[in-house]
C-alpha cells in the first residue's frame, strides 16, 4: 500500500456464510494501556487446534475473558453447533479443552465472555484452515494437503538479497485475461500450467517468468481476506487483498473450490512447488499492520483491545489509514507476527516476506522476524514499506521506518528516492523525472545508484526525499519505479509526456529500468511492465474490474523489443556481481562518479573487478535529456553492452573510446576486462 492511499482497505462484510448475532464491542477501548501491557503472553506452538491419534485439543489466548467456549459444527453452514465445549482457564492467559476423537471434516468457532456479554463467534486468530469466507475454522488433516515431492521441495538458494530479481504480481492480473492461454484463470493453479501460450503464440504464465529470468515472484496478499465473496465467484469480484481476516489460511477465491477447506491449501502448495521447480522463489505480501474490521475482527473478538493501539480518548489509532493499527510492541502481538511468518515458511515453503506499511511495526519485532526466519532458511529475506499512512502512538525512533533501517540489519526498505527521481513524483501524474527529461534529479539518482549508503561523491543535502545516508548496506534497499500502487510506469509516462509517441515513452521506460537494474541494492519490477502493461490510467485500482487490471498478453507480441530489453537487462545483472555489492565500503571504494555538469546526465564507473566481477571496469552513462550528449570516454578496448535503446548482455559491438555520442533518453554501458 502506498503511504497516501487508505481507501484500498475494504471493510465490507461479505455474504455467503452464517454469522450468529451477539453483542458488539464498544468502539472505544475501555481497558488501559497499563493493564494491556502487563498481561501475560504465551508463545507455545499449540494455540488454536491440535489433533492427536485419539483427541482434538483447543487452546485460546484470552487473558481477560470471563469464560470461553468452542462451538463445533458438522458443516460450514450448519445453523447450530452439534457440540459446545467449555474451555478451562490455564496458565499464561490461555484457555484449554479437548474432545475425544479426530474431528476431521468438522468446523468450529471460539466465543468469549467479555464482562457480562458473550461476543460474536470467531475462528480465532490462529485458524489455519477455514470454511467459505473464513467465518468458521475447519479441522483437516494437513498431511493430505501436500503435493507429491513436497518433502524435498525448496526454493532457490540465495546468498544475499541483492542477488534477487523481484517480480510483483496479483493472481488475477497475471492470468485472467482472455489472451493468457491459461486454464485456471485467477487461481493459484494458474502458476502450475506449463506451455501456456497467448493468442498470438507467446509464452505466458510460468514459462514467461522463466523466459524473463526473474528469481522471485512477490504475490499480493494470498491469505484469507474480506472483500471478495467466496460463495459467489461467478461475479468476478476483484480486490488487492489488503483487508485481512485470517492471516494463516489461504484466500479461497484463488482456489478452484473454496467450499472445501483443504483445496485452497493444497493448490497454494502446488503453486509454490511449481515455481520452485522452475527455480523461482515465492514472496508473500503480508499485512499485519491492520485488520479489515475493527470491533468485529478476529483479534477484537478473541482478546478485546489488546492487539490494537488506541488514542488517549480510547478510539482506534489509525496509522494504516484503514481504521486501525496493530500493536506489535505488545508481546503477544509480536509473537503472533513472528510465529505467523514462520508458519508460512515451514508449512508453505515461502521464500520471503514483504511487509505492508512496515513502519507501523517496531524495529524490535522486525529484527526478530528476520532472525527467526533465517534460522529456518538462510535464503529467506524480508523487506517492506518504510513508512506509515498516518501518525501513530509508537515513538518515531521505534518505528520500522526507512530512516531507521540501519537499526534493522537483515531488513530492506523500498527506495522512494530512486522511484520519484527516475519517473517523477508518484502523487503528481504530470510530474516528470530524470528519465523523462526533468533536470534537478541528478543527485537523487546518485543516491539510488549507491543504494542510499554513504559515498564521498554523493551530496545528500541535494537529495529530493532523503537528506542523509540511511542505509548501512545495499542489502537494505529495494529499488523500483512502479508497483501495484499508483500509476503503472506505462500510464505515468503517458500522463507526464503528453504529445509523445509510444516509441519515445518506451525509450524512457528502458532508461528508467536500466537505472534500477544497474543500481546497487535489489531490483523490483511490477508484473507486465516488461510488455508495457497499463491500467487505463487508473492509479488506485484496488477493486477495479479485470478490464482495468488484467494483463493483455497480446502486448508481449506487440512490444517484443521492450520485453527482450528487460530480459537482457536481467541477464546482465545476474551475470555480473559488480551490480550486486553487499557492503557500503565496497560501493564507496569501487564506484566513481565522473565530473559532468550538464543537466540530466550522469556518468560513473564501477571499478576494480568489483565484487569479484570478470570486468575490470563498467562505465554507465545515463542521458535523461531529449537531446544527444557528447562525452569523453577513456581510450581503450571497450565492449558496448547498451546503446541507443538497445542492450545485449554479451555485447553489441566494440569501441576504442574517445568522443562518444550518447543518444537521447538512453543508457550507454561499456565494459573492459
Amino acid at each position: 500500500m502506498n503511504k497516501t492511499i487508505a481507501v484500498i482497505c475494504a471493510t465490507a462484510v461479505v455474504s455467503g456464510s452464517l454469522m450468529i448475532s451477539a453483542p458488539s464491542l464498544s468502539a472505544k477501548s475501555t481497558i488501559s494501556d497499563k493493564v494491556l501491557n502487563s498481561l501475560p503472553s504465551y508463545n507455545g506452538q499449540d494455540l488454536e487446534l491440535q489433533v492427536s491419534n485419539n483427541s482434538t485439543y483447543f487452546t485460546l489466548w484470552s487473558p481477560l475473558a470471563q469464560a470461553v467456549k468452542v462451538n463445533i459444527y458438522d458443516t460450514n453452514n450448519a445453523p447450530t453447533p452439534s457440540q459446545v465445549v467449555e474451555l478451562t482457564q490455564s496458565a499464561n492467559g490461555t484457555w484449554r479443552g479437548s474432545v475425544p476423537g479426530q474431528l476431521y471434516g468438522k468446523f468450529y468457532t471460539f466465543q468469549i465472555k467479555h464482562g457480562s456479554e458473550w461476543l460474536s463467534e470467531t475462528p480465532g486468530v490462529w485458524a489455519k484452515a477455514v470454511g467459505v469466507n473464513g467465518k468458521r475454522a475447519a479441522i483437516i488433516d494437513f498431511s493430505k494437503t501436500n503435493p507429491r515431492g513436497w518433502e524435498s521441495d525448496k526454493g532457490p538458494e540465495l546468498k544475499n538479497i541483492t542477488d534477487a530479481v523481484i517480480y510483483e504480481m496479483h493472481h488475477r492480473d497475471f492470468s485472467v485475461h482472455p489472451t493468457s492461454g491459461i486454464v485456471n484463470k485467477g487461481k493459484f493453479l494458474a502458476l502450475t500450467e506449463d506451455n501456456a501460450l497467448s493468442t498470438l503464440g507467446d509464452a505466458t504464465g510460468i514459462d514467461h517468468l522463466k523466459e524473463l529470468g526473474v528469481t522471485h515472484v512477490h504475490i499480493l496478499p494470498s491469505y484469507d481476506y474480506n472483500s471478495v465473496d467466496e460463495a459467489n465467484l461467478t461475479q468476478n469480484q476483484y480486490n488487492w487483498g489488503y483487508d485481512p481476516i485470517n492471516y494463516n489460511a489461504p484466500e479461497g477465491s484463488y482456489s478452484t473450490n473454496p467450499m472445501d477447506p483443504s483445496v485452497r491449501i493444497k493448490e497454494m502448495k502446488q503453486m509454490v512447488k511449481a515455481l520452485h521447480d522452475a527455480g523461482i522463489g515465492v514472496i508473500m505480501d503480508v499485512v499485519y499492520n491492520h485488520t479489515g474490521a475493527n470491533d468485529d475482527s478476529n483479534f477484537s473478538l478473541t482478546a478485546p483491545d489488546y492487539y490494537y493501539r488506541h488514542r488517549p480518548d480510547g478510539s482506534y489509532s489509525d496509522a494504516s489509514g484503514c481504521g486501525n493499527e496493530t500493536a506489535s510492541e505488545r508481546q503477544q502481538m509480536q509473537n503472533f507476527i513472528v510465529n505467523s511468518v514462520k508458519y508460512w515458511a515451514k508449512e508453505y515453503h515461502i521464500d520471503g516476506f514483504r511487509f505492508d506499511l512496515m513502519a507501523i511495526h517496531d524495529t524490535e519485532t522486525m529484527n526478530r522476524v528476520a532472525r527467526e526466519l533465517k534460522e529456518i532458511n538462510p535464503s529467506i529475506f524480508v523487506y517492506g514499506e518504510g513508512w506509515t499512512a498516518g501518525d501513530s502512538p509508537l515513538p518515531l525512533e521505534r518505528r520500522a521506518l526507512k530512516e531507521n533501517v540501519s537499526a534493522m540489519p537483515e531488513i530492506a526498505v523500498f527506495s522512494d528516492d530512486i522511484r520519484d527521481a527516475v519517473k517523477g513524483h508518484y502523487s503528481n501524474a504530470a510530474d516528470r523525472g530524470f528519465a523523462t527529461g526533468k533536470p534537478g534529479n541528478e543527485e537523487t539518482i546518485k543516491i539510488g545508484i549507491v543504494a542510499s549508503t554513504a559515498h564521498p561523491q554523493v551530496d545528500y543535502s541535494k537529495g529530493n526525499n532523503s537528506k542523509f545516508a540511511y542505509a548501512a548496506a545495499p542489502t537494505q534497499i529495494i529499488n523500483y519505479v512502479s508497483c501495484h500502487d499508483d500509476l503503472t510506469l506505462t500510464d505515468k509516462l503517458a500522463k507526464s509526456m503528453p504529445g509523445s509517441t509510444e516509441e519515445q515513452r518506451q525509450r524512457a521506460a528502458k532508461l528508467a529500468q536500466t537505472i534500477v537494474f544497474t543500481s546497487q541494492g535489489t531490483p523490483f519490477m511490477f508484473a507486465g511492465e516488461e510488455i508495457f502493461r497499463d491500467k487505463k490510467g487508473v492509479h488506485n485500482s484496488y477493486k477495479s474490474p479485470d478490464s482495468i487490471n488484467a494483463i493483455d498478453w497480446t502486448l508481449k507480441h506487440k512490444n517484443a523489443d521492450l520485453f527482450n530489453y528487460y530480459k537482457e537487462l536481467i541477464k546482465l545483472r545476474k551475470n555480473h556481481p559488480a551490480f550486486r555489492m553487499t557492503t557500503a565500503q565496497d560501493i564507496a571504494k569501487n564506484i566513481k562518479f565522473d565530473n559532468v555538469s550538464e543537466p540530466n546526465l550522469i556518468s560513473y564507473s564501477i571499478l576494480n573487478n568489483a565484487n569479484g566481477d570478470e570486468w575490470k571496469e563498467i562505465k554507465v552513462i545515463l542521458n535523461g535529456s531529449e537531446e544527444s550528449r557528447m562525452v569523453k570516454l577513456p581510450k581503450g578496448d571497450w565492449t558496448i553492452i547498451a546503446s541507443d535503446g538497445n542492450i545485449n548482455a554479451a555485447g553489441l559491438g566494440s569501441s576504442k573510446g574517445g568522443k562518444t555520442e550518447i543518444a537521447p533518453t538512453s543508457a550507454y554501458i561499456v565494459v573492459r576486462k
